[in-house]
């Protein structure tokens, strides 16, 4: 996942430094793409580490390190692309490649966020059956929430997978079991969320609806 993000962030500011370096056509100022690429790289860490924060923000980092890489990369080859544009002024292609990289740009942020799950996995183990079967809700870090299932005896031997998670209005989580876990224990889950819209629902996909039991959402 994160040579994903890197790989985004790297495409990001490949459109980012080609915006800013044709603008510059304009000034002569071509090493201004580079120190802006490499500004906007300072942007997002500050962003991730004072404002996102805690697991959410490595992403943030990851994609960062994109924006950086092509701003060194940049620098080293802005003598090479100089040469080659300093020559020609301000075309119609130039205009066009103003216009579609901005649009590119969000428009690749937007699918990136669109595509995202907005859970993760904290912790998946076995452990012992309990006598009240549920779950809990806790806050973890930056306000995100915390699901852990507590499941009794029914649940022996199971395996436990996350078949789904709601992204569009209430938040449904919906969970499958299969065997092949250990015979003494039930399978124990932990799910990270950005956030939970009511009303929460857990669920098996045969339809088992858990309950909610001691909860602590402060």
């Amino acid at each position: 996942m994160a040579y994903l993000i890197m790989l985004v962030g790297l495409f990001l500011g490949i459109l980012f430094f080609a915006f800013v370096f044709i603008a510059s056509k304009w000034s002569g100022k071509y090493y201004l793409a580079p120190v802006i690429t490499f500004l906007f790289s300072g942007m997002i860490v500050v962003y991730s580490l004072f404002l996102v924060g805690g697991f959410e923000g490595m992403g943030y980092l990851f994609l960062a390190v994109g924006f950086l890489i092509v701003s060194i990369v940049g620098t080293l080859l802005l003598p090479l692309l100089i040469p080659k544009i300093k020559s020609q002024p301000i075309n119609k292609k130039d205009k066009i490649s103003l216009l579609l990289l901005p649009i590119i740009f969000f428009a690749t942020i937007g699918i990136s966020i669109f595509s995202q799950d907005g859970y993760w996995i904290i912790e998946q183990a076995s452990a012992a059956p309990v006598e009240t079967e549920g779950y809990r809700i806790s806050t973890i870090s930056e306000g995100s929430k915390a699901i852990t299932l507590l499941l009794g005896e029914k649940y022996l031997g199971k395996e436990i997978e996350v078949e789904s998670v709601s992204k569009w209005g209430s938040t449904e989580i919906v969970l499958k079991f299969v065997d092949g876990g250990d015979d003494d224990k039930v399978p124990f889950i932990q799910i990270g969320l950005n956030e939970i819209n009511e009303s929460l629902k857990v669920q098996t996909t045969d339809g088992k609806i858990f309950q909610p039991i001691g909860s602590s959402r402060d």
